[in-house]
């Protein structure tokens, strides 16, 4: 579980500033990746499993703040 640290910026604070094209090209860039991890744990070549979750939060953290920029205009 990750703790909360006051003076460090989160995630998602870090991606607000991006412009609807760049989150969409880290959207496509994670899932390309993920796929790659996906190849590489079929064939027991995966050295960080944890690599799963942190793209899948990425791709999920990327999604959301698209949708909140869409729904706001």
């Amino acid at each position: 579980m990750r703790t909360y640290q006051k003076d460090k910026p989160s995630a998602a604070s870090a991606l607000r500033g991006l412009a609807p094209t760049e989150l969409q090209k880290r959207v496509r860039e994670a899932r390309e990746e993920l796929l790659q991890l996906r190849l590489r744990k079929a064939t027991g070549a995966v050295e960080n499993s944890a690599r799963f979750r942190v793209l899948r939060a990425d791709i999920a953290r990327c999604l959301t703040l698209l949708n909140s920029k869409s729904t706001t205009k």
